[in-house]
């Protein structure tokens, strides 16, 4: 029974140290608290103060803001997007808006630069504001074009404009306002993108009913990623049966019929932009078959037929002049001069010339020889008289007399 009751004290003094301990910390967060509005509240005093005390008790302020723990830094109030997609050929206002801080008594500085990839080198210094004067830092080509937004960036809004903008100007841009000894930046990215080209559309496959054919889309230039959205703009939405890829833009239709058919229209876009195109999709009754077929045995029929003819044409053709050939060159011509080339053929023209023509023939046995004076002349050893009528020999220009 003894221990039971110093185990029971036991718990309850552990029941009292829990208790004083929450009863410390809620005491330290109320002074905590009590600091933190203290030291607003002070704050809010110093920042009221008129200009000319601020700038007669500078000395005296900075020991007093360190005392409350005050923030004195410039604030860059911007809370637009942190990354921005614009399209090429367009123009942009990278926000960097701010407010100053009355403790703030330096002179007023802003930088906008362009953020190297690269951390181990130097941001690249693109337009600057100064002791009230602008500076276009123009060793850079995205310089061209830039410009501050407002007529005075020391008002408050140090924002800048980009015109004509080119893939080029995809960059990390920063924005530091510096006022001594507050300062404060923002950084924006600009992604530039190409717009979407005008798509083509075309039908691939027949538009017969009971086939397959497929709708196409593509649009030639445009950033990726390209997506590519099928719809009918007549006849109601495009039936369930139908599938269409978004990236490749192809709308395939298995089993062609009437409930397809209708005003189709594609729809490409990306990021900065979207353009589409519109196609006329039919439905056509197929042709009869039969017909299909006698009509294409009838074809090759005729075909083969005119093929048949014309080789039996051009078989003609070719005997007849083959024969025409054969019969030319056995023809004898007498009008044809003898050839002028040849030293031979003048001579035996020449000695054919000088010698009257010659025949000669056989009578009983004997040469007989008459002149081309029409006169027969027979050898001296002959004893008959018979007269013998001779068939003129012709002179050959190339072989002479006949023998």
């Amino acid at each position: 029974m003894p221990v039971c009751n110093l185990v029971k004290q036991v718990k309850q003094v552990e029941q009292n140290i829990q208790s004083e301990d929450v009863m410390v910390m809620r005491k330290k967060e109320e002074l905590t608290a009590k600091q933190e509005h203290q030291a607003a509240h002070g704050c809010l005093i110093l920042s009221s103060l008129p200009k000319v005390w601020m700038e007669y008790l500078h000395s005296d302020l900075s020991l007093i803001s360190q005392e409350f723990k005050c923030a004195r830094a410039v604030q860059v109030m911007s809370t637009g997007l942190q990354t921005m997609q614009k399209a090429e050929g367009e123009s942009v206002t990278l926000g960097c808006s701010y407010t100053l801080n009355p403790l703030d008594t330096g002179e007023l500085d802003i930088e906008w630069s362009l953020v190297s990839p690269d951390t181990t080198q130097k941001d690249q210094m693109l337009i600057s504001y100064s002791s009230g004067t602008k500076y276009i830092h123009d060793d850079h080509a995205l310089a061209n074009g830039l410009g501050f937004a407002a007529p005075d960036p020391s008002l408050g809004d140090a924002s800048i404009t980009i015109a004509l903008l080119s893939a080029a100007h995809s960059a990390t841009y920063q924005c530091k306002v510096k006022k001594s000894p507050g300062v404060d930046m923002r950084k924006v990215t600009l992604v530039v993108k190409a717009k979407p080209s005008v798509p083509k559309c075309w039908v691939e496959g027949g538009e017969l009913i009971g086939e397959a054919l497929s709708l196409h889309c593509k649009s030639a230039k445009g950033s990726t990623p390209l997506k590519y959205m099928w719809r009918r703009e007549s006849a109601g939405p495009i039936p369930a049966a139908a599938t269409q890829n978004a990236e490749t833009g192809e709308l395939k239709i298995s089993n062609h019929s009437q409930s397809f058919a209708g005003i189709y229209l594609c729809e490409v876009n990306n990021a900065v932009g979207a353009e589409h195109c519109r196609i006329n999709l039919k439905a056509n009754k197929p042709p009869n078959r039969a017909a299909v077929i006698v009509g294409t045995i009838v074809g090759s029929l005729l075909f083969i037929f005119i093929l048949l003819v014309f080789i039996g044409v051009l078989y003609w053709k070719l005997g007849n002049r083959r024969r025409y050939e054969k019969e030319f060159s056995n023809e004898i011509r007498e009008d044809v001069p003898p050839p002028e080339s040849r030293p031979v053929s003048r001579r035996t023209s020449r000695s054919a010339s000088q010698h009257p023509q010659v025949t000669y023939c056989q009578v009983n046995g004997m040469e007989v020889g008459c002149l081309d004076d029409g006169h027969t002349h027979t050898p001296s050893t002959s004893s008959h008289g018979h007269m013998v009528k001779c068939t003129p020999v012709k002179y050959d220009s190339k072989y002479g007399y006949a023998v």
